[in-house]
């Protein structure tokens, strides 16, 4: 039974977390959000992403005449991870995925729309949701707001989840937060959602479980630092798919900010220092991460036109990349070489070759087979890096969110959310799916919320 004079929810971390305060609180619960950085707005993963939320069957799919279903999502889920994925938790959020968005459209009041300008590798159809601008600052940013509004959501900012305590059947009974004076406080609690993130700000983990990416750069949260996995562990939870993860190939060097993989999806190639292309591109991004890694120097160059360069700029990401003066323009391939100082018939030969297979003359030697069409001059083109993103291992969870132990039990009243949950992206980089963050740490978090509420009407 829970105790009346606890919290109903305490949620660590104000990244998708949020949403699930938000869910929980609209069920009239207690909720207190436990957040360790005051720049979360800016300096969480979900803040940080395209803000590509999935939604398999929404009204704007309808809408646009496109037929899809938490089956087809599935069925891509798998195909991406080759089967490796967990199936019921695919099946979970993807079921969760189309009312997810139009909740947080509905209720949140959060401007989505379906993104049908291109779509990423994997995904059969369109069905990513995002915020004008694609950049998840702007979530973060109403969705905290509105938690700041709500009478039933308090926030405890900075401050960390130190601990979980339990009582004699192991059910949750408390949080313990950690103060930046390095203070204790013990928080009667009925539930805890940990939200905080996975583990890529921590180096040591990260060689552990990721060693092909370990030596790139880390683009994410850091505090992403493993808490959830240190709490879960003590209390005896399972963890899983510690070697997945999200990479990302298109980093702009110099700057730092997010190229975006959709100057791939429009036709766009990515060649090495030595002016030739090395796989396909269009499998996805975050395998390609590794890939890049491996090449001369960790690097290469993205190369574009103006018609992909137009096509790109509603993502804030790429806006920023232009008005960071890392992108570089050329009339031809040779001034193209020496702007990029890439071989020039290397380069040359490339683009010939990529053009005439955009074409439909020939096959690509690595098995491209999606070309909007051929590159033309004028050309653009930035340098970039690879990079880890975020983890996808972590705690396993049910299709409630709840955490469970080695023996598959849920460990009552503790849940788990995003990088802090084993995700759907199977194992390595290679099944991440765009929207495989963004919808375990918003989707787990709302049906965690809804679970807590169930649970606490049927016990009290």
């Amino acid at each position: 039974m829970g105790d009346l004079d606890a919290v109903d929810l305490v949620v660590a971390g104000a990244g998708g977390g949020i949403a699930g305060a938000l869910r929980a609180a609209e069920a009239g619960l207690s909720v207190l959000v436990v957040e360790v950085s005051v720049h979360f707005r800016r300096g969480n993963n979900t803040s940080m992403s395209t803000a590509m939320f999935p939604g398999a069957g929404s009204r704007w799919q309808s809408e646009a005449g496109i037929v899809d279903s938490p089956e087809n999502f599935v069925a891509d889920v798998m195909a991406k991870t080759e089967s490796q994925a967990d199936a019921r938790l695919a099946r979970t959020l993807a079921d969760v995925s189309a009312p997810l968005v139009e909740w947080l459209a509905d209720s949140v009041e959060l401007p989505l729309s379906l993104v049908t300008d291109f779509t990423y590798p994997g995904h059969a159809v369109p069905r990513c949701h995002s915020v004008p601008g694609r950049h998840g600052s702007l979530v973060i940013d109403h969705l905290a707001r509105r938690a700041a509004a709500h009478p039933d959501i308090e926030l405890l900012v900075p401050a960390r989840l130190e601990d979980v305590l339990t009582g004699e059947r192991g059910e949750v009974r408390a949080a313990v937060v950690r103060y930046p004076d390095g203070t204790d406080e013990q928080i009667p609690a009925n539930a805890v959602l940990l939200a905080t993130n996975g583990f890529g700000a921590d180096s040591e983990l990260v060689r552990t479980h990721l060693p092909e990416i370990a030596g790139s750069l880390y683009q994410g949260s850091d505090q992403s630092l493993g808490d959830a996995l240190r709490i879960g562990e003590k209390l005896g939870a399972a963890t899983g798919f510690l070697d997945a993860y999200q990479g990302h190939s298109a980093v702009a060097a110099g700057a730092g900010t997010l190229v975006g993989w959709a100057t791939i999806v429009h036709g766009g190639i990515l060649v090495d220092l030595g002016g030739r292309r090395f796989g396909n591109e269009t499998r996805g991004y975050s395998e390609y991460a590794a890939e890049l890694a491996a090449r001369p120097e960790g690097t290469g160059w993205i190369v574009l036109d103006e018609a992909i360069f137009a096509q790109c700029e509603p993502f804030q990401d790429f806006r920023d990349t232009v008005a960071s003066g890392v992108v570089v323009h050329a009339d031809d391939a040779d001034e193209l070489a020496r702007v990029t100082g890439l071989p020039a018939e290397a380069l040359a030969d490339e683009l010939a070759t990529a053009a005439a297979t955009a074409r439909g003359e020939r096959a690509d030697a690595f098995g491209r087979t999606s070309w909007e069409r051929p590159l033309v001059p004028r050309y653009a083109a930035v340098r970039v890096v690879p990079a880890l993103f975020h983890t996808q291992g972590g705690l396993l969870v049910d299709e409630h969110a709840a955490v469970v132990d080695h023996a598959g039990n849920p460990i009552p009243g503790l849940y788990a959310a995003g990088g802090a949950a084993a995700g759907i992206s199977g194992h390595g980089a290679a099944g991440y799916l765009a929207g495989n963050g963004l919808l375990p740490a918003f989707g787990l978090s709302f049906v965690a919320a809804d679970d807590v509420a169930r649970r606490l009407e049927t016990t009290q």
